[in-house]
């Protein structure tokens, strides 16, 4: 891209707020965004639904972010047409994922190719296990153990910050935000493809008991999801395992 051009939705990451609670919580969070040029929020089930009038007067003027706002009944959905998700939790929650700063997270956004979500979770418990079991990594801010608590807004506004100023610095000065000449490689599979190709898999296994003992299948669950979301397998390679797993699902023949 000529270092002009400004950037695409390749390097603007989404906003995705995982069943918030307050109104005004999700107004100050979308002030957070447009302050550094964020615009896309998505909504998962809302505590008291949406719109919600709490939202208006605390957003301060970002109402572009509050009236372009979508709402999802799932996390997964919310995702799914995203190549890269990142979680923001203080605590992995029991699943293994790669633990990256806001500031890394902020360089894989503007150098890796397709889609990019950031989850934040409900203002009083972060984020479930199934929710972070969707993400990539897991942005967590270097933060005082003996105080480790940011509401919802600061959260958001420490992460666009990141990301914004990591553009400056990947275009050069005060150039426009840039997405960087990057190797040809076919970017990630969207979170759709991904979900399908953990979902064959599943299929599969159950049929021959892999998942047993029922007290240890949701661990094996999100094992298996944790192995098969690490490579950022592109289009074409969930397509040839999808075609894998379907060739070995066929009677064997004669």
């Amino acid at each position: 891209m000529p270092k002009n051009q400004v950037a695409g939705s390749l390097n603007t990451p989404v906003i995705v707020l995982v069943r918030p609670q307050l109104g005004e919580n999700i107004g100050k969070a979308a002030r957070a965004m447009l302050n550094f040029g964020l615009t896309e929020l998505r909504l998962v089930t809302p505590r008291d639904g949406w719109p919600n009038p709490s939202a208006g007067p605390a957003a301060a003027g970002a109402d572009v972010v509050l009236e372009r706002a979508r709402v999802y009944a799932t996390t997964a959905e919310a995702v799914a047409d995203c190549a890269h998700v990142h979680a923001t939790t203080v605590r992995k929650r029991g699943v293994t994922k790669p633990v990256i700063t806001p500031d890394e997270a902020g360089r894989q956004m503007h150098t890796l190719a397709g889609r990019h979500a950031i989850l934040f979770g409900p203002e009083r418990s972060g984020l479930e296990t199934d929710d972070v079991a969707l993400a990539r990594n897991i942005i967590t801010v270097p933060i005082n153990p003996e105080f480790p608590s940011l509401n919802l807004a600061q959260a958001v506004i420490l992460v666009a910050y990141e990301w914004s100023r990591i553009g400056r610095e990947v275009a050069g000065g005060d150039a426009v935000l840039v997405q960087p000449n990057t190797e040809e490689l076919l970017p990630p599979a969207p979170q759709e493809e991904l979900d399908g190709l953990v979902a064959h898999f599943e299929k599969l296994l159950e049929q021959r008991g892999y998942f047993l003992p029922e007290a240890r299948a949701d661990t094996t669950y999100r094992t298996l999801r944790g192995v098969l979301t690490k490579p950022g397998w592109n289009h074409l390679e969930v397509r040839t395992l999808r075609g894998v797993l379907t060739h070995l699902g066929r009677e064997p023949r004669e």
